[in-house]
């Protein structure tokens, strides 16, 4: 197989790939959660992740943003998707809120993205001008509306048991509300600023700066924790899989796939992570699998092919 070959087969699975990474981040929080507070162990994230990251970009020769414009873009995205989104959602979780109903708010993105996109090419047509920076916006089409339509509610199907039957996290108030919506819209915004304005860049660069952004606005967060970490296994392990799988590997993907694909094509991917994780919980902590979950699960599924065929990711 050729150098070409392999990189069209690569670039085929890279969403698959995606989607079982970024399920493993609730996964995480199950192992992680317990043993630390969310910030203190966001900021241990990321800064071992850049501790991973430079050697190798000062290794490969790896070329930096090439202006300044373009570090404070990377920055902005930095601190929207990986310090907005992921401290919202562990601190909702850290706060008592379960997966199943935090995976469903933020599980809205695709929709809130689809909406966005459709006001602006409303705009653009409006004004028979380009809009995002000179590049005209396709309007979202009726089948990618109808899979984006399909994915949600396939997604209220898999959380649908932890929602009506609850568990001992599953205590809802105004905080975690509050978290889970600044996660919600921190992913929505940072993706759709990362897809107008962050110029295509080597991705180990590009995740640096985000980090290093990520890390100052989170600093200040987790010097007002209390709580001590507590250095067993289970710590261990979710601290090294969160560096070396979701943030090298999980954000990186995510980056790449914005980079290449459409904003609502990349996004509706997200719809597939609640039952991907509700598999895993399955295998590794014997959770029950419901036929409505398996239904949901499908739904879903089809839901993202429709939205993803009308572009190319």
């Amino acid at each position: 197989m050729s150098s070409s070959d392999d990189r069209s087969a690569w670039v085929r699975v890279m969403p698959a790939v995606f989607v079982l990474i970024w399920s493993t981040g609730f996964i995480v929080a199950r192992f992680g959660m317990p043993h630390s507070s969310p910030f203190t162990f966001l900021l241990m994230r990321y800064l071992l992740s850049m501790a991973c990251f430079v050697p190798w970009i000062l290794w490969a020769k790896v070329p930096w943003p090439q202006n300044r414009q373009q570090f404070l873009h990377l920055s902005v995205t930095g601190i929207l998707i990986q310090a907005g989104y992921l401290g919202g959602v562990w601190a909702a979780v850290k706060s008592g809120m379960g997966s199943g109903l935090s995976a469903l708010i933020v599980g809205i993105q695709p929709v809130l993205t689809a909406i966005w996109l459709s006001a602006m090419h409303a705009r653009s047509e409006a004004s028979s001008a380009p809009v995002e920076g000179g590049v005209h916006v396709s309007a979202i089409t009726p089948r990618q509306w109808l899979g984006l339509m399909l994915g949600l509610a396939g997604l209220l199907m898999v959380v649908w048991r932890k929602l009506t039957q609850g568990s001992t996290m599953d205590h809802v108030n105004f905080l975690n509300i509050t978290f889970a919506v600044m996660a919600l819209l921190c992913i929505t915004a940072g993706t759709l600023y990362q897809k107008r304005f962050v110029q295509p860049c080597d991705v180990r660069s590009a995740n640096t700066v985000q980090l290093l952004a990520a890390a100052c606005v989170t600093l200040p967060l987790a010097l007002l924790e209390v709580e001590r970490v507590d250095w067993v296994p289970e710590m261990f392990g979710a601290l090294a899989w969160s560096v070396l799988g979701l943030t090298l590997g999980g954000s990186s993907l995510f980056y790449m796939l914005i980079q290449r694909g459409a904003a609502a094509s990349v996004t509706s991917l997200m719809y597939m992570v609640p039952p991907t994780t509700a598999l895993m919980a399955w295998v590794l902590f014997d959770e029950p699998i419901t036929a409505m979950t398996l239904a949901g699960t499908a739904l879903t599924a089809l839901g993202v092919s429709q939205v993803v065929r009308a572009t190319k990711i």
